[in-house]
């Protein structure tokens, strides 16, 4: 072990290496019971009928992938379903795009796939540094503020308004007082200092719910897996005569790929940069060694996650709590991996958890904060640059659509270096891919006009 893992090269020790891996599992433990929640909604009122198969695939999914990443980077890099991703998948690819969930998911799959073949030739590097970077930083805040608003609905302090559109929640409602327990109780443990604060939170509106029978005990602890979600994409849904995956190839669905292979793209190497910086295995020139075989690890794990339908797998930036616990090496997210294939057998807690939305919302206001982090570095004096990064951060949550947010910055930014006598600095790729999301934003006028 010492060999493989070289703990003393790297100055840590097995237990130091175990402590870390547990922790890195406290820290991100809450997505058993919010990805389940998330992609739920993607069944309509058989949502709770499906909370068991996707608890099952959320940590399953997770437990191989981030053993695959200690065995194969050797870096200790923790993976599971993405905040942010299976909001894509649910609220604008099924809901919003009306397909079936397994041509959802099947649309994860061939992005995994596409990025697995970019890392592979080397290409997935080069992509990333067309998009400007303020694009790319308003992507992950516009995100934030629409998991943050997904949460605000769910736990029900934000509610409809047929004259203003929103309108604050019914405070007599009991579970309106829940997701309030529960955000206070994950503000109370950030404050404190303790591991694990959001997943406690979870765990403390969970027993709110119970009191104010929000929801009820589950009349069993342990089931058997649950494995109706797994190969979404070769499975034939109710109504068609094609495997999920052959319906992808739709101007409107591969624009969705594109969209998620920008938020993975841009997620994960912000994700290695800044554990690697706290690691200590990011070089003077900010580059990470042997970041090909984390990235293609990366890039199979959103790919696994479409298979298994727990929506595209990523890499954590939670993996910064272990580093902080002393985790230099793989055996961390290995043992962070063995506790997510522990939980698989204990989906009736899951879905009790997760099957009320007031339960996680909590948790979704508080990660849609924390991904706001990089506003502060968009240079909000220099217009031409600001205004695209303003526009995809509001046009995300306010159109309900992240490929539209997405859409609406590209094709702001285009047209405005046009305006100012600056095609020089558009790369090639930003006119392809602003043309498509034009294309995509007026056909449905088009087809309409031509009846």
């Amino acid at each position: 072990m010492e060999k493989f893992f070289k703990f003393s090269e790297r100055g840590t020790t097995l237990r130091t290496e175990i402590i870390a891996g547990v922790t890195t599992f406290m820290t991100m433990a809450y997505i058993i019971f919010v990805n389940p929640g998330i992609l739920s909604s993607m069944f309509g009122e058989a949502a709770s009928e499906w909370i068991p198969a996707l608890a099952t695939a959320t940590a399953l999914g997770a437990a191989i992938m981030c053993v695959a990443m200690g065995v194969v980077s050797n870096r200790p890099l923790a993976l599971a379903s993405g905040m942010g991703l299976n909001a894509v998948v649910a609220f604008s690819i099924v809901l919003g795009a009306g397909v079936p969930w397994q041509v959802g998911m099947a649309v994860v799959f061939v992005e995994g796939i596409i990025i697995l073949l970019l890392v592979l030739t080397g290409l997935r590097e080069a992509i990333m540094n067309a998009i400007p970077i303020n694009l790319k930083r308003a992507i992950g805040v516009g995100i934030g503020l629409f998991i943050t608003f997904i949460g605000l609905v769910a736990g029900g302090l934000v509610t409809a308004n047929p004259v203003t559109l929103v309108q604050l929640g019914d405070f007599t409602k009991p579970a309106v007082w829940v997701t309030l327990i529960g955000l206070v109780a994950i503000f109370a443990f950030m404050a404190l200092k303790i591991k694990g604060d959001i997943l406690w939170g979870i765990l403390v509106a969970a027993l709110a719910a119970l009191i104010f029978k929000v929801t009820s005990l589950p009349t069993e602890i342990v089931a058997p897996l649950d494995f109706r979600t797994f190969f979404a994409p070769f499975q034939t849904p109710e109504g068609t005569d094609s495997i999920a995956l052959l319906q992808v190839f739709t101007p409107t669905l591969l624009l969705f790929v594109f969209a998620l292979m920008l938020t993975d793209f841009f997620d994960t190497m912000g994700t290695v940069l800044s554990v690697g910086e706290q690691a200590g295995f990011v070089d003077e020139q900010g580059q990470v060694p042997g970041v090909r075989g984390i990235l293609a690890v990366d890039s199979t794990a959103a790919a696994v996650g479409g298979l298994f339908g727990a929506s595209s797998i990523t890499t954590y930036i939670e993996s910064a709590a272990g580093v902080a616990e002393g985790g230099r090496t793989g055996l961390t997210p290995i043992v962070t991996g063995i506790l997510f294939a522990l939980t698989v057998f204990f989906t009736p807690v899951i879905a009790m958890i997760g099957g009320s939305a007031s339960i996680t919302a909590g948790a979704l206001i508080v990660v849609g904060f924390l991904m706001m982090t990089n506003i502060k570095e968009i240079p909000w004096t220099d217009f031409e640059n600001a205004f695209p990064a303003f526009l995809t951060i509001v046009g995300i949550p306010l159109t309900y659509n992240i490929a539209y947010g997405i859409g609406l910055g590209f094709i702001s930014y285009v047209l405005i270096k046009l305006l100012n006598r600056k095609a020089d600095e558009i790369h090639w790729l930003m006119y392809v891919v602003s043309a498509a999301f034009a294309l995509a934003f007026v056909l449905p006028s088009i087809q309409s006009m031509i009846g």
